[in-house]
């Protein structure tokens, strides 16, 4: 079982931990970007060992911050696994130097691969797929690759708003994984509902994609910062879970706490242990140390995260 190395101060009481959310958080990952890291003075006071910790790479940072961030939480003891936004990479020297930066500074062996949320790309590269077609990671021996996943669509793709394109996008990479050595999994956007991403999960399996999911969750946050981020960021049908927040005054003032969904999530997943759901993915929105200790609060302390899947 995983420890974690936690000043008592950092940490609320904990309440009682429903035996469910426990086991559906084990191995949780979370994402950081550059400069919210750098507010955190410790992550082993807040992380358990081994977990995932994600970096976000937002156009315009530079690499060098992306690769010391790496290095940093490399030195700490947690896997990275860096983004590679397809749009923002201006070809394939651009991306084989920082597959290269990234392997020779911080020993990593497995990155998320995007379009990234850029509506012109900047070179070469429009997808995730044409990343994955170089062969440049195979051949840098990552071990990890994943992509991601959109459990309400993604209307920068699909401009109709239907799922055609992200769904046959998906069975390439089913293919793709089927093809090569590649540990892949499927890393989603947030979203608040926990039926709808029941079902979309579902109809992927009955689509033949079977490649684990890490759903994306969005952690403890300010109902007006949430909605901010769910609006940027092409939340669905959803957000309607936070709009009728909004509407309740008792609530209105109260941050926003991903209780509901998490639980709806670990009950289903306990009562239908083939669920393709396998990992809970954490955007901290409302600040890494908040999220982190929400998470120790419902069991995440007690997670194993040492060989997430």
């Amino acid at each position: 079982m995983a420890l974690l190395n936690f000043k008592k101060r950092d940490i609320a009481p904990v309440p009682p931990v429903s035996p469910e959310v426990e086991a559906f958080l084990q191995g949780y990952s979370i994402e950081v970007m550059p400069r919210t890291a750098e507010k955190v003075e410790d992550f082993r006071a807040l992380l358990p060992e081994g977990t995932r910790v994600y970096i976000a790479h937002i156009e315009g940072t530079p690499i060098e911050d992306m690769v010391a961030t790496a290095r940093r939480l490399a030195r700490d003891g947690y896997p990275v696994m860096p983004h590679f936004p397809a749009r923002i990479i201006k070809d394939q020297a651009t991306l084989a130097d920082w597959i290269a930066r990234y392997q020779g500074e911080a020993g990593v062996e497995q990155g998320l691969l995007l379009a990234g949320g850029v509506a012109k790309p900047v070179g070469e590269f429009d997808s995730s797929m044409q990343m994955m077609e170089t062969g440049l990671f195979d051949k840098a021996g990552f071990k990890r690759l994943h992509v991601a996943g959109h459990p309400e669509g993604n209307r920068d793709i699909d401009l109709d708003g239907s799922m055609k394109i992200v769904s046959e996008a998906l069975s390439w990479k089913q293919k793709f994984s089927e093809r090569t050595d590649a540990e892949m999994a499927i890393a989603t956007q947030f979203a608040f509902e926990a039926k709808p991403i029941i079902a979309w999960a579902d109809g992927l399996k009955a689509a033949g994609i079977d490649l684990p999911i890490h759903i994306g969750i969005a952690g403890p946050a300010k109902l007006q910062t949430l909605i901010k981020f769910a609006i940027a960021c092409g939340v669905g049908p959803s957000l309607k879970v936070l709009q009728k927040r909004a509407m309740d005054v008792s609530k209105l003032l109260l941050p926003y706490e991903p209780n509901d969904v998490i639980s709806e999530l670990a009950a289903h997943k306990a009562a239908n242990p083939d669920f393709n759901i396998t990992n809970v993915h954490f955007f901290p929105l409302g600040g890494i140390k908040t999220n982190a200790n929400w998470a120790i609060a419902h069991g995440g302390a007690s997670a194993r995260p040492a060989t997430p899947s």
